[in-house]
């Protein structure tokens, strides 16, 4: 059983670089056919893909958060993180991390809830 879980602060200020860690279990993120992402889910509104990992280290974008955000990974310690810099209050959300090999079976984190405030 492939699980997911986010870690990092919960409150940061405007203009910090935000920096969540996915720590995997059950399978290496490395493992063929996985992809893995970010996603997140500012209050009152919907579900919004970040960017992405591939298996073999590809990575994608979405266009909204392309300028601002960075995805790596860790292969010793089984992680993935999301780097988003130049934070405003509006980057205040919930978010997530997930992945999947099968697109109809996605596993995702429990959630974290990042607040950006002075």
């Amino acid at each position: 059983q492939v699980q997911l879980r986010e870690s990092g602060p919960g409150l940061v200020k405007p203009s910090q670089t935000l920096s969540l860690i996915c720590t995997v279990s059950g399978d290496s993120i490395t493992a063929n056919g996985y992809y893995w992402g970010w996603i997140r889910q500012p209050p009152g509104k919907g579900l919004e893909w970040m960017t992405g990992l591939g298996f073999g280290g590809d990575t994608y974008y979405s266009p909204s958060f392309k300028s601002r955000a960075s995805i790596f990974r860790d292969m010793s310690k089984n992680q993935f993180t999301l780097q988003l810099s130049s934070v405003t209050p509006e980057d205040t959300a919930v978010y997530y991390c997930a992945g999947a090999r099968d697109p109809l079976y996605i596993y995702w984190g429990q959630g974290t809830q990042v607040s950006v405030s002075s």
